[in-house]
């Protein structure tokens, strides 16, 4: 299996050098040369059998020599041991027809888990064998910088930088990622928004000294890992539901589009998907695109779903390299324009956007409006990213075909908007019950590149 880059012109690699690489040398994102494809008999194999059996069988044609069989089968145990559910992603059934996808259940109650757990262990044993060490800088709008942490903490060949925007993601998530003691995890409050902190992200990736001299990984969703251990639970709970039997559809709260892709990977593979949604909040540069007005920053709106707060989406650009028949130079010269403030996408490109993938947003008093309504008519309490999935699913959904909307956080991790919603403050794990008493450690740093290498720099160990 090789990997290449969207935008053409970076050296191709194999699997290992793709996950510990992250971003291509040309600044873009590595793909699959080929998607492997399942039968349908495979597919109907995976009836019955445990989420590491299906993910073992998804995930395998994608990693070619790097792993052994066995050396893979033991990664995926160690990784969804931390998932706090025998079913690791279970469905509740939200009306006839309507499921939710609870992602939820891992070390840092959030659908990054999934992926970062993973890498963990793939990291730790490749490096290992090796005898390497990396930096891996991350940004993060709240969740994968807690995953990161949580995944990454205590390992003696990896030092942790994680970007998050100050200010700007909720109290669980920041505590999560400030109150680990170990020092090889480093928490950096970003004087800026989401977009500035993967901006800096990018900068450090196109600095080739600084990346060289510090051996950069990454673990953002540009690293492709992250996308493939995400396919994974698209197969589980389409045949829980009938697949390849049955078309399923599904709806994905999604900010930088990476969670979505991988459904599209699955539907790729050979999964009968029927319809993949696009759920955004009010900053809704990906509904606005794929309704047709082009991709075009705007100002990044603080909001309840904090996860979401988001205006340069950057798996979209692994979306418009496949909408653009794979020409990496179309696509290099869509980023460049995107650096001056957005782009127009061509007809043809968007016929086969809008031929994958469908969209809707929800506004803060909708999603409010849906946390209120699902527990009065399910029980369920949903965190707010969760919310805004089943609205739009519940305005796009065919009601004969079945729609799965991912539940990405647990309610838990949003306290303050759930609780204006219902007047239920929803509590913690019982293993996480201490969190607002943990001493935390942090350092602000301003939204300067320079700086921040510097700091990084200064603090990896010997």
């Amino acid at each position: 299996m090789r990997y290449i880059s969207t935008r053409g012109t970076a050296p191709i690699l194999s699997f290992e050098e793709a996950m510990l690489t992250g971003l291509a040398r040309d600044g873009g994102l590595y793909v699959p040369e080929t998607i492997p494809t399942l039968s349908r008999q495979d597919i109907a194999a995976m009836s019955g059998q445990s989420y590491e059996e299906v993910a073992f069988t998804v995930m395998r044609p994608f990693i070619g020599d790097t792993f052994t069989d066995a050396e893979f089968r033991q990664l995926i145990a160690q990784a969804y041991a931390s998932i706090g559910h025998d079913a690791r992603a279970p469905l509740v059934e939200l009306a006839p027809n309507h499921f939710l996808l609870e992602l939820f259940h891992g070390p840092t109650l959030a659908f990054k888990d999934f992926a970062i757990q993973l890498i963990g262990q793939m990291f730790q044993l490749a490096l290992g064998r090796k005898n390497e060490r990396v930096t891996i800088v991350g940004a993060t709008s709240g969740d994968t910088g807690s995953a990161a942490i949580e995944a990454f903490k205590g390992l003696d060949n990896v030092d942790v930088f994680i970007l998050y925007p100050h200010g700007r993601v909720s109290e669980v998530q920041r505590r999560q990622m400030t109150t680990p003691p170990e020092d090889n995890v480093h928490a950096l409050a970003v004087d800026g928004d989401f977009d500035d902190c993967q901006a800096r992200l990018k900068d450090m990736f196109n600095d080739f000294e600084f990346r060289d001299g510090v051996r950069l990984a990454g673990v953002n969703s540009i690293n492709w890992g992250r996308v493939l251990a995400q396919v994974v639970y698209y197969f589980t709970s389409a045949v829980s539901l009938g697949a390849p039997g049955r078309e399923i559809s599904f709806t994905v709260p999604t900010g930088n589009f990476g969670d979505i892709f991988a459904g599209y990977i699955a539907k790729r593979m050979g999964l009968p998907i029927a319809d993949l949604v696009v759920a955004t909040n009010q900053n809704d540069i990906l509904h606005r695109c794929l309704s047709g007005e082009g991709y075009h920053k705007g100002t990044v709106h603080p909001s309840i779903s904090p996860s979401m707060d988001i205006q340069v989406s950057s798996n979209f650009e692994r979306a418009l390299f496949d909408a653009y028949g794979r020409d990496g130079g179309a696509v290099a010269q869509l980023m460049n324009e995107l650096g001056q403030g957005g782009f127009e996408v061509s007809q043809g490109a968007m016929q086969a956007l809008q031929g994958l993938y469908r969209s809707g947003r929800a506004s803060e008093a909708e999603t409010s409006a849906t946390i209120t309504d699902m527990l009065a008519r399910t029980g369920e309490l949903l965190c707010p990213h969760s919310a805004i999935g089943v609205k739009v699913a519940n305005d796009l959904r065919d009601p004969k075909v079945p729609m799965v909307t991912l539940a990405t956080a647990h309610p838990a991790k949003f306290p303050d908007a759930v609780e204006a919603a219902t007047g239920i403050r929803p509590p913690l794990p019982a293993r996480m019950a201490d969190l607002y008493d943990r001493s935390e450690r942090l350092t602000r740093v301003p939204n300067d590149v320079e700086t921040l290498m510097t700091h990084i720099k200064g603090n990896i160990r010997a």
